[in-house]
């Protein structure tokens, strides 16, 4: 069991699935990043494989533990983004590794026991790919478990998803996560929850890796450019140069944090020349860059249109 206390709910009901001997063929994990479903599933993988396993959890030290803890378990399938014939990685999942691991699913177990393919991240199969998985998953091979991860779910075809039983990683309440954080020696642990949006993972990384600062950034430029003052192509320069899409993350936040300062009648922190309509539409016009940086958009073009519809 891992030490994140929101999976010990899933966790107990996947146990009890697997003393029944009912484990599903399929199984999705979804929900946001940052709650753990890596770990989880690694977890599970290990305790399911061990040959002396204890209420689900591996013993470490049997052979398979060993194998699996190497990357060298041949009952282990790991689906994920590959590599292009020039060396960079994938952005999207395709047909052809479908296709492998549908041939390496249709053999037997080297150890007798179960086969486990992940597909991670399962909202990255092109739909060529999820056509291919689909087959596999209305036949499966016995003692044979797929395990797809996937951040967004709603990505996925619904013919994937009614085919596989799903685990919900929803982000706990304010008081557990910020207990753990503590408990994870974090700074500024009720900052960095609040700029993750309540997510303890994500609250946890970026106490560490300075996105607390570009939340601070953001709001002391989008202050400054509703003010007339700033220069927004060096804004986008700044925000193009790291992480774009968290500099959108925290835009739209932004934005949702002056609205309900004006709807509670205290100071707007941004002073914002737009009425409660267009900042409402311009919400909407950040979580849309942020979708579209993820596309072969220009990154500069995308975060300019969206500063110039602040100003």
């Amino acid at each position: 069991m891992t030490a994140r206390p929101w999976h010990a709910e899933a966790w107990a009901r996947l146990q009890a699935r697997r003393e029944r001997d009912a484990l599903p063929h399929a199984l999705l994990l979804a929900g946001p990043a940052g709650l753990g479903k890596r770990e989880f599933l690694a977890d599970f993988v290990k305790g399911l494989l061990c040959q002396h396993p204890a209420g689900g959890q591996a013993c470490g030290t049997c052979r398979s533990c060993h194998l699996v803890a190497a990357g060298t378990h041949p009952d282990v399938i790991a689906l994920g983004l590959g590599l292009r014939k020039d060396g960079g990685t994938r952005t999207e999942i395709v047909v052809d590794q479908v296709r492998d691991l549908s041939q390496r699913l249709s053999m037997a177990s080297q150890f007798g026991g179960w086969q486990v393919a992940t597909v991670d991240p399962a909202d990255a199969m092109n739909a060529a790919a999820a056509n291919a998985l689909l087959k596999t998953l209305e036949e499966p091979t016995p003692s044979t478990i797929i395990l797809l991860v996937a951040d967004e779910p709603a990505r996925l075809p619904a013919t994937i998803r009614s085919r596989t039983q799903r685990i919900d990683f929803l982000v706990p309440s304010h008081e557990v996560s910020l207990e753990w954080l503590r408990g994870q020696g974090v700074p500024d642990a009720a900052a960095a929850l609040e700029a993750a949006a309540g997510n303890p993972g994500l609250a946890r990384q970026w106490a560490s890796d300075g996105a607390l600062k570009q939340r601070g950034e953001v709001r002391h430029d989008l202050k400054a450019l509703a003010a007339g003052r700033g220069d927004a192509m060096e804004v986008v320069k700044r925000w193009q140069a790291t992480d774009p899409a968290r500099y959108a993350w925290f835009a739209a936040q932004a934005a949702t944090d002056e609205l309900r300062a004006r709807a509670a009648g205290r100071p707007a922190p941004l002073e914002s020349q737009l009425d409660d309509e267009s900042l409402d539409a311009w919400y909407g016009k950040a979580n849309r860059a942020r979708e579209a940086l993820r596309g072969p958009l220009r990154t500069d073009l995308v975060l300019l249109e969206l500063i110039a519809a602040w100003r």
